[in-house]
């Protein structure tokens, strides 16, 4: 069975660098240490996540880093509601942008349609705003 990947929002972020610092708050970790994010939904296709997938993250607008998925706990919240929190790798990979409209919650992303990580090319170019990057990547510049 493939793995399959998570897309998510990241809420109120401006860059990859808030998205580390925010993970680096102990409100935003698991009880080892570990980032995490808390969701309402339960995936169907946790089997496939868990085989390989990550969660990559939409920040102003575009796709721009990635964190491999290790595991998803279950967390009871104060009201009694089960959630589950997506467990990650700490080390986030930046990737080569793409644009995405918003949306609510999570998405599955298809292995294929995964943006791929940055190499060391356009990591020198990682100085430039997101948008921008976009831009010159659609247009076959990056």
């Amino acid at each position: 069975m493939p793995h399959v990947h998570i897309v998510k929002l990241s809420v109120g972020t401006e860059s990859v660098a808030d998205l580390a610092a925010w993970q680096q708050m102990r409100i935003a970790q698991a009880p080892d240490g570990l980032p995490r994010h808390v969701t309402r939904m339960w995936p169907k296709r946790e089997a496939e996540i868990l085989d390989g997938g990550s969660i990559y993250w939409v920040i102003k607008g575009v796709i721009q880093a990635r964190q491999k998925i290790l595991r998803l706990d279950e967390v009871i919240g104060e009201d009694g509601v089960r959630r589950c929190a997506i467990v990650l790798d700490p080390e986030l990979v930046e990737t080569r942008p793409a644009p995405r409209r918003p949306f609510q919650g999570w998405r599955y992303l298809k292995p294929e349609e995964a943006p791929g990580d940055l190499d060391a090319r356009a990591r020198q170019e990682a100085d430039l705003p997101a948008e921008l990057r976009a831009v010159l990547n659609d247009i076959g510049v990056l």
